[in-house]
């Protein structure tokens, strides 16, 4: 008979330490959930019309309501698409923290708002010199996703020959100053109605989002998010260089190319249909660290989806509210949000990768 082998209290230590973590970590799960779905509700009850949380719950299960139009048409799909669009640029900021091993990088220093900026700021601003009467939102948002994506494909391609991690964001930073400088040049020339559009676009909104674009922010985010999730424990081998990394079979110029391609390409999803929204990529990765109280990827993309989506929704709502019936930008509460927070925890020293 083989003696079973008794528990060292090394063990037990161990069990303790992944009971009590992952209590913390289904705890700060639940809390975020409760947190998204009041939200929502909230995002949809509150406006320039109030609609009962009772009417709002009603519609939301299939029953019909006077104010349905306002719900189903209006509110719910910018509810939805600010959730959505929070969760992505939260996740992007998270990857692109890690890979640069930097504590405030987020999706936008690699140019990518800049690269959209400058298709619009080309259909919009140069619209009157081709000729166009008007520009539609579904071609403001193909041009913002073209943009974006053509300064991915610049950052991919230093990143495919250069080996230094420092200089492919210098690179991204310069081609967001570059494609900025051209957005300038076109706006100086440009009509005052087109500028003010313009201006406009460039502050970000949920304001505009139909249940197409929902549909596509949706579809597209979801598989982007499932694939930032099958990274975490190539990016929690990162964590600690490259050259453990490697040793642990991760293909370190593979890793690289996804991802930038992964956290890019979630920015530019976003930034197509609601414009350059800041430093939710760049605050939320820290709540979630501090909520959780640790860097193990596997469970900070979750709570990163959930608390970017919270954030942004909440963000999103007090643009509504604040000084209502004018509506705030998004990113004018964001930062009012994020920046705090991020000199907060650059004093305390919570920062730490």
């Amino acid at each position: 008979m083989i003696k079973q082998a008794e528990p060292t209290s090394q063990n037990l230590n161990n069990e303790a330490f992944l009971a009590r973590r992952w209590k913390r970590f289904t705890l700060v799960i639940v809390l975020f959930l409760i947190g998204v779905f009041v939200c929502l509700l909230l995002n949809i009850a509150l406006g320039s019309v109030n609609v009962p949380l009772g009417e709002t719950v009603k519609v939301l299960f299939g029953g019909n309501s006077t104010f349905r139009q306002i719900i189903l048409g209006i509110r719910l799909p910018r509810a939805i698409g600010a959730l959505m669009g929070g969760a992505s640029l939260a996740v992007a900021g998270l990857l692109l923290q890690v890979f640069f091993r930097n504590p405030i990088v987020e999706p936008f220093v690699l140019g990518i708002s800049s690269g959209a900026s400058f298709l619009v700021s080309l259909l919009l601003l140069g619209s009157y010199y081709f000729g166009a009467v008007s520009v539609g939102t579904l071609s403001l948002s193909a041009a913002a996703f073209v943009g974006a994506f053509l300064v991915m494909l610049i950052v991919l391609s230093v990143a495919n020959k250069v080996r230094d991690i420092i200089t492919i964001l210098v690179v991204g930073l310069m081609a967001g100053y570059l494609v900025s400088a051209l957005s300038s040049f076109l706006t100086a020339f440009a009509q005052s109605e087109n500028v003010h559009r313009f201006v406009m676009w460039s502050l970000g909104s949920f304001s505009s989002f139909t249940w197409k674009e929902v549909q596509l922010l949706s579809i597209a985010g979801s598989v982007l998010l499932v694939g930032s999730y099958l990274m975490a424990k190539p990016l929690n081998a990162f964590l600690l260089g490259e050259d453990y990394a490697a040793s642990m079979g991760v293909n370190i110029k593979t890793f690289r190319y996804i991802v930038i391609f992964l956290s890019c390409a979630l920015a530019a999803v976003v930034t197509a249909f609601a414009g350059p929204v800041a430093f939710i990529g760049l605050a939320v990765p820290h709540m979630a660290r501090l909520a959780l109280g640790t860097s193990d990827n596997r469970v900070l993309i979750p709570v990163c989806i959930l608390a970017g989506a919270l954030v942004t929704g909440v963000c999103d709502l007090g643009a509504r509210l604040l000084f209502a019936p004018i509506e705030l930008p998004i990113s004018a509460t964001t930062a009012l949000f994020g920046a705090p927070m991020v000199i907060f925890f650059l004093i305390k020293g919570k920062t730490t990768i």
